[in-house]
């Protein structure tokens, strides 16, 4: 599990699961494609956070076409969770055999909005070094405890 500074299992609330999935998507759809190694794991992300297998594939469908999606980098609540959320963006950008120059630079921003810039550059080369297996099985997403929410 995600451990904070003192320890604590790092809990991540719906709006946070809600804005990480939002950045992903906003993230592959940089290159102007959506390859099917990325279809396959939006949807495993989608369903780790536990959005509908519908909701997610309908959205993955109007992703391309949709202008109306904002394109702001996701402000989280936790420095950490952004921290992840660079991560697990680089192994999503990289899933299709390649990073695009786009990827990085919206990703940089996502570092940048929140307050992570001194960082960037050592996560990039850190993730540029290592090797890269499938994304679903090295996400730090799977670190995270689910906060409970009440309607």
């Amino acid at each position: 599990m995600m451990k904070d500074k003192e320890g604590v299992s790092m809990k991540i609330s719906l709006l946070d699961r809600s804005l990480y999935y939002k950045g992903l998507m906003i993230l592959i759809r940089k290159d102007r494609q959506i390859h099917d190694e990325e279809k396959k794991t939006m949807l495993g992300i989608g369903k780790m956070l536990g959005f509908d297998t519908k909701f997610c594939a309908k959205t993955m469908e109007a992703l391309l076409d949709n202008n109306h999606i904002v394109e702001e980098p996701p402000l989280f609540s936790e420095t950490d969770i952004a921290l992840c959320f660079i991560r697990d963006g680089l192994r999503l950008s990289a899933s299709d055999g390649q990073i695009h120059e786009a990827e990085i630079q919206w990703l940089k921003s996502v570092a940048e909005g929140n307050g992570l810039s001194n960082l960037w550059v050592a996560e990039l080369e850190k993730f540029s070094r290592a090797s890269h297996g499938h994304p679903d099985h090295r996400l730090e997403l799977r670190n995270f405890e689910w906060e409970e929410t009440t309607l």
